[in-house]
């Protein structure tokens, strides 16, 4: 069983889909299935259900999956070591970034670490901020742009900014005229809210809001996205909370608007290991922090 084996597996299991997994390794389609079928034969037992169309792991594919993906991730952290200790420079950061931070904080981190550090190789993965924690854990990433969360575990986390909720509304609808608003003027709008798998902070308090003001029976749509939430504002169903950063998405057809009586700001911060060997990683939290803002 070689390594390559391994991560030939692992492009097939995160694809499913043999002719991608083949073009993310660089190699032609028939020799990652020989590779694959090489694989099931030492083991004794199939890792993929194929059909003509779709490709689908095994119970017995799921575990394996789970295990290579450890495997490999320690066979990079020994190199990170190795190299850290030999005091080689950087040569490569993987930053797992939420989509406010895409487009707020990145870029000015971006420019900081390319200046100090002109030869490192960059990889960015947007993904929400569950995902990019796991990957901090398991090694897979070595910074993570994310929103604050009640149990971290290891990992370290520093704030770097805060942004307001604010009420996202139709430019078409009478509130979007209005120079200041009230929560009481919510009562004859129909409301969009969020209802995500996991309760958030977000969700809870808003929920207690409507429910403090008597809103909760105005809840006429529900998601479990900002993107969704402005969507459905955008096209008049509704009205809903909404972080700032919403402002800058283009073709905006909505308007931000304050609301007396709700005060609620959401954090971003940067997330990583304590454990990341990564040389040079305190310097590169460090510019991270950095980009810190101050709450408005």
């Amino acid at each position: 069983m070689e390594l390559r084996q391994l991560s030939y597996f692992v492009a097939v299991a995160e694809e499913l889909h043999f002719g991608r997994a083949a073009a993310k390794v660089r190699i032609a389609q028939p020799a990652l299935s020989n590779h694959v079928q090489a694989l099931e034969q030492e083991l004794g037992c199939a890792l993929f259900i194929r059909s003509t169309r779709r490709v689908e792991l095994t119970r017995a594919g799921e575990i394996f999956h789970e295990r290579c993906v450890g495997i490999l991730s320690e066979v990079d952290l020994s190199a990170e070591i190795t190299r850290a200790v030999a005091g080689k420079t950087i040569r490569q950061i993987r930053i797992g970034t939420v989509y406010p931070a895409t487009t707020g904080v990145l870029p000015a981190f971006l420019a900081k670490i390319a200046r100090k550090y002109p030869d490192i190789r960059i990889h960015i993965s947007s993904g929400n901020t569950g995902d990019i924690i796991r990957g901090l854990e398991n090694g897979q990433i070595n910074l993570g742009f994310i929103r604050p969360v009640e149990n971290i575990g290891s990992l370290r986390f520093a704030s770097i900014a805060h942004e307001r909720y604010l009420l996202a509304v139709a430019r078409t609808n009478r509130l979007a005229e209005q120079e200041e608003i009230a929560i009481d003027d919510l009562r004859s709008e129909r409301i969009i809210a969020f209802n995500r798998k996991n309760l958030s902070y977000t969700e809870r308090y808003f929920n207690e809001k409507f429910e403090e003001y008597d809103l909760t029976r105005n809840i006429a749509y529900s998601c479990d996205d900002t993107y969704s939430l402005v969507s459905l504002v955008s096209a008049g169903l509704g009205i809903g909370f909404a972080p700032e950063w919403t402002e800058g998405l283009p073709n905006r057809a909505f308007e931000l608007k304050a609301v007396r009586g709700i005060d609620f700001r959401i954090g971003l911060g940067v997330a990583w290991s304590k454990d990341d060997p990564t040389a040079s990683r305190d310097d590169i939290v460090d510019i991270a922090r950095s980009l810190a803002r101050p709450v408005r």
